[in-house]
């Protein structure tokens, strides 16, 4: 994963096999809780989808130590491989290798990224609408649940006029009947 300072990423990955990576409910606050741990200091976190099968992170690096963020995310991987493997008597690895950092430099798909990571439940299926899903930032977009301090969601609600003018784009970039982006 190849990272460089003061550059928004799409970060990503799946699990090996489809195999489900969060069982049960509380496994998604444990990946949440390592990734703060390990990863906080190094990148603000913009949006979040945690899947049962895979996760997506917007993030913007402000760190120069970008090693050292490569490398607290593996060991934020490693730590929750662990975890599961212990609490569910498995073995072996979780995650694929090669972790996916996609760089994002055109400040106009910040939006767009940021709606697409909020309706990943919405097109895989889980949910009817993106709120309904409580492992994702949406919620602390829409200002549905308890502001944490997580997600800092001003550098993309800027580009918009209120909440509200960011929610309608977000329903709109989403065709859910055919599964694709408008």
């Amino acid at each position: 994963m190849l990272l460089y300072p003061n550059t928004y990423y799409h970060i990503y990955n799946r699990s090996n096999n489809r195999e489900v990576v969060f069982r049960e409910r509380d496994n998604y606050g444990l990946f949440i809780k390592k990734y703060r741990y390990h990863c906080e200091a190094f990148a603000d976190t913009l949006a979040y989808c945690l899947m049962p099968t895979h996760f997506h992170l917007f993030v913007f690096v402000h760190s120069e130590d970008t090693d050292a963020l490569r490398n607290q995310f593996g060991v934020l991987l490693g730590s929750y491989t662990h975890a599961i493997n212990k609490g569910y008597g498995r073995h072996g690895s979780l995650f694929q290798a090669g972790t996916k950092a996609k760089p994002v430099s055109d400040d106009a798909y910040l939006a767009t990224l940021t709606a697409y990571i909020h309706n990943n439940p919405v097109r895989s299926g889980l949910t009817e609408r993106a709120e309904e899903w409580e492992f994702s930032s949406v919620q602390d977009y829409w200002g549905l649940r308890k502001e944490g301090t997580l997600v800092r969601k001003e550098q993309v609600l800027e580009r918009f006029s209120d909440v509200a003018a960011f929610k309608e784009f977000s329903v709109g970039v989403v065709d859910v009947e055919r599964g694709v982006w408008v």
